[in-house]
């Protein structure tokens, strides 16, 4: 031991247009929204359109929210296996309904592929007004093994 601290790979911010690109690559996310008592989270199936992020969803709390113009927030993450990196990125903003004839058409051309079954015959878009990302290296799962918490092995097969 030299008694120098141990130094990690630094978690690096990503910038604006890092986190765009980050976005463009997933067609999963999860959708915060404040809720009367608690906050309530929903996957939804996303993509991104002009500078917002567009998903459809069936009459309910999602487009209940839209309608009340709720402020939300929406996570995708992952992680890139070759380089052993993974990144998150949130974006923070409004809930609007898609209602104007044009802009529902619009809609209908992007290329949103709900994972469930559904008419889920309405438009949502978030509308940022915050973005921000990070990225970083994954730690070893034996950087957290400690004499305390040890780890059960699989029996020998």
């Amino acid at each position: 031991m030299t008694g120098q601290p141990m130094r990690y790979p630094p978690v690096r911010e990503l910038s604006s247009e890092e986190c765009w690109d980050r976005l463009r690559t997933t067609v999963v996310g999860r959708l915060a929204i404040a809720g009367d008592a608690y906050p309530e989270m929903f996957p939804v199936n996303y993509v991104v359109d002009r500078g917002t992020l567009v998903f459809r969803s069936d009459p309910g709390a999602k487009i209940a929210a839209s309608l009340d113009g709720a402020r939300v927030a929406f996570e995708v993450d992952a992680i890139e296996r070759v380089t052993g990196e993974a990144w998150s990125v949130v974006v923070k903003g409004g809930l609007e309904p898609v209602l104007a004839t044009t802009d529902v058409l619009d809609a209908l051309g992007l290329p949103l592929f709900p994972w469930q079954y559904g008419a889920k015959a309405f438009f949502v878009r978030i509308v940022p007004v915050s973005l921000s990302g990070r990225r970083f290296v994954v730690a070893d799962p034996a950087h957290w093994v400690t004499q305390i918490t040890g780890i059960q092995r699989a029996a020998e097969e």
